[in-house]
C-alpha cells in the first residue's frame, strides 16, 4: 500500500483554487434554473390562462418578493450561461492552461457580476 496517500479528507480545510469554485457554482446555478423552470411554467400557464388569471400574475410579479425570485432565478441564469461559454470555449482548446483557467474564472465572475448588477436594474 502507497503511505503517500493524502490523509486530510475533510473538504472544510481543503483549499480548492479559484476554477473549482467556478465550476462548483457552475453546477449550482444550474440545479437553481432546473427548480426554477417550474415556476416559470406555472407563471407561464397562468399567463395563459385566462385575463383574470393574467392580471392575477401581474399583481404577484409587481411584489418584491416575486421581484427577488425572479432576479435570483435571473442572476443563475447569466451566471450559468457566461461559464457555459467559458467551458466551451476550454473545449476547444482555449484557456486549458492553470493560469489561463484562472485568469478564465476570473473573467467568467467579473462579467457575471457586471450583468447579474444590470440584470438587478432591469428588474427593479
Amino acid at each position: 500500500m502507497n503511505s503517500k496517500r493524502p490523509v486530510n479528507l475533510d473538504i472544510t480545510t481543503i483549499k480548492l483554487p479559484l476554477p473549482a469554485y467556478t465550476s462548483i457554482l457552475h453546477r449550482l446555478s444550474g440545479i437553481l434554473l432546473f427548480i426554477g423552470v417550474g415556476l416559470l411554467i406555472y407563471a407561464l400557464d397562468l399567463s395563459l390562462a385566462s385575463e383574470e388569471s393574467f392580471a392575477d400574475l401581474q399583481v404577484i410579479l409587481s411584489s418584491g418578493l416575486a421581484k427577488f425570485v425572479l432576479w435570483v432565478l435571473l442572476s443563475g441564469l447569466i451566471y450559468h450561461f457566461v461559464a457555459g461559454v467559458k467551458h466551451l470555449l476550454m473545449d476547444i482548446g482555449i484557456g486549458e492552461e492553470l493560469e489561463s483557467g484562472r485568469i478564465g474564472s476570473i473573467v467568467t465572475i467579473v462579467v457575471s457580476a457586471v450583468l447579474i448588477v444590470l440584470a438587478g436594474v432591469w428588474v427593479w
